[in-house]
């Protein structure tokens, strides 16, 4: 029989991840703070919760996909978490992008409850989401990783396991983050000084994708900042500057200078202070474009 899993929060990534549990079979519950969000899910035959406590009572596994991380601790073990509610050797599988630290001390919190915490972050827009064909980051104690392996698969393409440490694959989040970060700024300023010397912006974005940067990452991101139309939205500019934050502190709390962090994070600070609402994080590539005098 399959295990029950409880799905909170169901904003555009979490109601692709909570849809593609159910196709798989999965008896599901979910919850969202506003509950419309609710709505498709249950007519696709998940029933819906009216509490955080009410969803998990019976769950084998509880993903949670959040904005940050005081909203995953609150839902987790504030004065209405459902932590007191989930049953002995359940597990709670965390795939919002949060501090390696919070995903620590929620794993203690868990321990001490006789449950589980896997740090489950993954890498992909909402369309991908839709697909299936996320890739998913996995730490936490082995025996709870192995048990949470055919739902992590039934919302991924694949799943990269980063050990014991729960805070370990919140931290590969955090690095790849950055480095999808370093993409844009990098592609940003190649293709502002190739416009500025004279050549076809979309032009020269095509021969650097169908050559030496033909990856998924380079065409997907390229595209929005070569045609310089930063939709559809895969996350908000707020959202990535948290997560740039979150970097920045790692960084500096481990003694690694990280400059390109402290450039991005910048970016995206003036990008929020414009409040452009409705675009992917990936317009503060704009930035570089205005600085040039474009």
């Amino acid at each position: 029989m399959a295990d029950k899993i409880a799905f909170l929060g169901l904003g555009s990534m979490g109601a692709a991840m909570a849809a593609n549990l159910l196709k798989a079979g999965f008896p599901l519950t979910v919850y969202n703070r506003t509950a419309e969000k609710a709505e498709p899910l249950r007519q696709q035959g998940a029933t819906v919760a009216a509490t955080p406590a009410e969803a998990v009572r019976e769950a084998d596994i509880v993903f949670t996909m959040l904005t940050d991380d005081k909203a995953l601790e609150e839902i987790t073990t504030g004065p209405d978490g459902f932590l007191n509610a989930l049953k002995p050797g359940a597990i709670h599988a965390s795939c919002s992008t949060v501090a390696p630290d919070t995903t620590r001390r929620l794993a203690e919190a868990h321990a001490a409850h006789g449950s589980f915490l896997v740090a489950s972050p993954v890498f992909g827009k909402p369309d991908v989401a839709a697909a299936g064909k996320l890739w998913v980051g996995s730490s936490g104690p082995a025996e709870a990783r192995e048990r949470l392996k055919p739902a992590q698969e039934a919302i991924g393409q694949g799943t990269h396991d980063f050990g014991d440490d729960p805070g370990a694959a919140s931290v590969a989040k955090l690095c790849g983050n950055f480095l999808l970060g370093t993409v844009i700024e990098g592609m940003a300023e190649a293709l502002t000084l190739a416009e500025k010397c004279g050549l076809d912006r979309v032009g020269f974005y095509e021969m650097l994708t169908s050559t030496i940067f033909n990856t998924p990452v380079y065409k997907g991101y390229g595209k929005l900042i070569a045609e310089q139309h930063y939709q559809p939205v895969g996350a908000p500019p707020a959202i990535i500057r948290k997560d740039m934050n979150l970097v920045v502190q790692e960084a500096y709390k481990n003694e690694v200078p990280m400059p390109f962090a402290n450039i991005i994070r910048d970016r995206l600070t003036a990008t929020v202070a414009l409040g452009e609402p409705d675009v992917d994080w990936a317009s503060f590539a704009k930035r570089v474009s205005e600085d040039a005098g474009l």
